[in-house]
């Protein structure tokens, strides 16, 4: 039987990953006095806060350093779907596990959730959990064989994604309030178990998030659309207050590089996004810098803020249940 989500290891592929996108909100302890989280925000709230291009920019550098770290364990959320399904299998996995730890996750359990949220069919969903056990992305759970249904867990280095998922937004998070949630993370990482199914089922219920608008959804339902806007929100010069916000691409080929995503895959989206005037290039296309408009830079930063404010009613909501463990002081 696999490792329970307190013995979680890092990651093989990078293992100073988490450490470092954790390390980055130990310099706000002092402001806080101690206080795990001021929050929860609310989406509006982090939308009109004066810190958000900056978090927002630097989680997304973070969730592109995990991209490029395990691209095979950050597939399951390669489309909006993928991740959709993805976050109501852990759901159920984190859930079964603090019930019964080791019983894992039967396919046809995880199909009937997947069913009962809308988010897929069942044969996609079938084909999906199939798919992810070929690539390791799951697995058997140990001394099921010979059992006419075997049941499934994620695999420690998906567990370790996740982590370090979870980690780079409450980083962002930490940054609104001065708050300590990844190093509480940091220092009890069982805490994922607790977190993470309140997280999920908030996103399996948010509109903003399953049914996106403009641009967002342009991206959200091809193969590492999530990581190409990812890589052009990195990129937005700052302060991101013009019309056209310009970036660091000014190549679609070396952009495609590293996706499940050909060149001309991508071009066609990016043709469709300038059509509607949501990005272009400043001067000859494929040799200056593209520039991204206000109104994609929002529809992103919206749909981050709502995100976030799911991942923080969920922290607080585990806060509140277990307080003491999570307030005490990290190391000096």
């Amino acid at each position: 039987m696999m490792n329970p989500p307190s013995e979680i290891a890092l990651n093989q592929t990078d293992p100073d990953f988490a450490l470092r996108v954790v390390a980055s909100a130990r310099p706000t302890l002092p402001s806080c006095d101690g206080t795990i989280c001021a929050g929860p925000f609310t989406a509006d709230r982090i939308l009109a806060h004066p810190a958000l291009g900056a978090g927002i920019r630097r989680q997304a550098q973070a969730l592109l350093a995990l991209h490029q770290a395990s691209p095979r364990a950050t597939a399951p959320f390669a489309t909006q779907q993928r991740w959709l399904m993805s976050q109501a299998g852990l759901a159920q996995y984190f859930r079964n596990d603090l019930a019964q730890p080791g019983s894992g996750v039967l396919a046809e359990r995880f199909i009937a959730a997947v069913l009962s949220h809308g988010v897929a069919s069942r044969n996609t969903a079938a084909a999906f959990v199939n798919e992810m056990l070929k690539y390791g992305v799951v697995r058997y759970v140990a001394d099921s064989a010979g059992r006419r249904q075997r049941p499934f867990e994620p695999a420690s280095a998906t567990l370790s994604m996740l982590l370090y998922w979870l980690a780079a937004h409450l980083v962002t998070l930490d940054g609104f309030d001065g708050g300590a949630r990844a190093v509480a993370l940091d220092r009890r990482p069982s805490l994922l178990g607790v977190i993470h199914p309140a997280i999920a089922d908030g996103l399996l219920a948010s509109h903003s998030i399953r049914q996106p608008d403009g641009t967002f959804a342009l991206f959200t339902w091809v193969d590492d659309g999530g990581v190409v806007m990812d890589r052009l929100i990195a990129g937005c010069a700052e302060p991101a207050d013009d019309a056209r916000i310009r970036t660091d691409v000014t190549s679609v080929s070396a952009l495609a590089q590293g996706l499940n995503l050909s060149r001309t895959q991508l071009g066609r989206k990016f043709a469709a996004a300038e059509a509607m005037g949501s990005l272009g290039w400043s001067g000859t296309r494929g040799k200056s810098a593209m520039w991204v408009s206000q109104a994609f830079w929002r529809d992103y930063h919206a749909a981050q803020a709502v995100k976030l404010a799911i991942v923080d009613a969920a922290f607080a909501a585990a806060c509140a249940d277990d307080p003491s463990p999570m307030h005490a002081e990290p190391p000096a």
